[in-house]
């Protein structure tokens, strides 16, 4: 694993607040729809490409897939799909090898998908994430393709790569491209405040949205696979292209691993779709057990959403028909359950809207850029045993052991490990960003980044663990050390524990002290933060 303080890494790179409030001002997602609308619009329409990217791996209820389809079949002309595998990109984005070989996995069950409509996915490799853009152009030109679809992806590092394509296709009026937006029900930046700007607060995001979707249930309909291609004549040669494979840097440390991991994630739009509904079967039960990590009752549909193997459209329209056919999600509309696990989905549209109208977030800086002033400590040791699972706190090392085993954690978790990395340890949050880049299936920078925001608030993971693992089960399933001890001893052993029935227990004393380190951290952030000005 690399050394996570080396300015050479990637996590420790980012402008400075000055050039990234200059990005925010001038949004990238403005001058990509400018240069949408400026283009020349072919006379005739030839071939036409959908070019897939990592976020929406799927034939079912894909807007671009869909769009281009129409477009080839109106003109009755062919169609074709491609996807670019650049392992330069997943090497520097910290990409893990669980999501790696699931995103290889669900390309896999694509490309026979689309054989049988006689549409042939291709792979094609990029060297740099800096020649993405020329390689679809080049592959587009060979081609003679005319119309290129693709669906939004609203991080910077993308936006700009679509900046450099639509750049270059305005230079050659021989094709047009057209972006869709396909990874929310509401399109991001169309919720706005009082000022007319993309709202930021949850609170009234969650409100408005709610009433939007159940005023506009339309906002669900889902758009049917792509139609069969018109004929297969003179595409033969792109059938059969071989798959990506990974990077030894990104590959399993071994079969059985890789073995277990896809057992717990098996891939695929019918994957996704039998774990949806076999969510709603206990849907009742979420809103009282979600935070309870034990209960391991969430849906576990988060590296589906990720990978776009299944749309939020679709997925809602699930929860709709589970709804008595109806899309009011509001307390007053749907049970506790549906209006508990519906919230958490609208937190991902607001994260989503956050990437696209404060692009800085997606740079390695904070959303408050005041917090890019703290001096964090080079605690090497404290990150290690963080990494470890052995810091001597349960409920943290229950979480890091836990991500270990399945390349996930749950949400509750993720919240107080991160927590205690950057407030109780004073370790830098972008470390433990990138670790959950680089081990979890279901990462997605958005959320990801959005929920490593540090802020003032300091987990306790004592009582963190008595309120939401109240009989140490999840405890005692990741800490095996710690599975004979009973009671409320277990939330706390160092300090409830006599010295002799602790140390029998060969599980290390807590490496700082909390009460301590909650002061250290606060006092840290209002000393670095007082006069910052970004």
């Amino acid at each position: 694993m690399s050394k996570r303080n080396d300015p050479e890494q990637p996590e420790m790179q980012h402008p400075s607040t000055k050039r990234a409030k200059q990005i925010d001002e001038d949004l990238p997602y403005d001058n990509l729809r400018e240069l949408l609308s400026s283009q020349n619009v072919p006379k005739d329409v030839g071939t036409v490409l959908h070019w897939f990217r990592s976020k929406d791996l799927r034939i079912q209820d894909n807007r671009a897939l869909h769009a281009a389809s129409e477009k080839a079949k109106s003109a009755n002309e062919q169609l074709i799909c491609l996807y670019i595998n650049c392992d330069d990109a997943f090497l520097f984005h910290g990409v893990s090898p669980a999501r790696l070989d699931f995103i290889h996995d669900n390309l896999r069950i694509m490309q026979e998908e689309l054989k049988k409509l006689d549409i042939p996915l291709v792979f094609v490799d990029a060297e740099k994430r800096s020649t993405i853009a020329k390689t679809v152009i080049d592959f587009v030109k060979e081609h003679g393709i005319t119309h290129v679809y693709a669906n939004y992806e609203y991080e910077q590092d993308e936006m700009a790569r679509d900046v450099q394509f639509l750049e270059a296709a305005s230079k050659d009026s021989d094709f047009y491209v057209e972006l869709l937006h396909d990874q929310t029900v509401v399109e991001p930046g169309t919720i706005l405040s009082g000022a007319g700007k993309p709202m930021k607060v949850f609170t009234a995001y969650h409100k408005v949205w709610l009433e939007e979707v159940k005023r506009d249930p339309g906002l669900l309909d889902t758009v049917p696979v792509p139609s069969k291609n018109v004929s297969k004549k003179g595409l033969e040669k792109l059938f059969g292209s071989n798959l990506p494979t990974a990077p030894k840097e990104k590959q399993f440390a071994s079969n059985e691993e890789k073995k277990s991991i896809r057992k717990m994630w098996p891939a695929g739009h019918e994957a996704a779709l039998g774990r949806m509904r076999g969510f709603l079967d206990q849907i009742d039960n979420y809103a009282a057990t979600r935070s309870n990590p034990a209960a391991d009752s969430t849906s576990r549909m988060s590296a589906y959403f990720s990978a776009g193997v299944i749309s939020m459209r679709e997925t809602l329209s699930e929860v709709k028909r589970f709804n008595n056919n109806s899309a009011d999600f509001t307390p007053s509309g749907s049970s506790a359950g549906v209006t508990s696990w519906v919230r958490e989905i609208v937190f991902r549209e607001l994260y989503r809207q956050t990437t696209l109208y404060t692009p800085h977030t997606s740079m390695n800086l904070p959303q408050n850029l005041k917090f890019d002033f703290v001096n964090w400590e080079s605690d090497e040791e404290g990150y290690k045993r963080w990494e470890e699972g052995t810091l001597g706190v349960p409920f943290i090392d229950a979480g890091m052991r836990q991500i270990k085993h399945e390349a996930y954690m749950h949400n509750r978790l993720r919240m107080n490990v991160s927590s205690y990395l950057y407030c109780n340890l004073l370790v830098d949050y972008r470390r433990g960003e990138r670790y959950f880049a680089e081990t979890l299936i279901d990462w997605d920078l958005s959320n990801n980044t959005q929920g490593w925001e540090p802020s003032y608030t300091v987990f306790n993971p004592v009582s963190q663990a008595e309120k939401n693992d109240p009989q140490g089960d999840y405890i005692r399933r990741w800490v095996p050390e710690l599975r004979g001890v009973v009671g409320k001893e277990v939330f706390d052993p160092y300090n409830r524990l006599s010295e002799g029935e602790f140390g029998k227990l060969g599980y290390p004393e807590p490496y700082v002290d909390w009460k301590e380190t909650k002061l250290r951290a606060v006092e840290r952030f209002k000393r670095d933060m007082k006069d910052a000005v970004p």
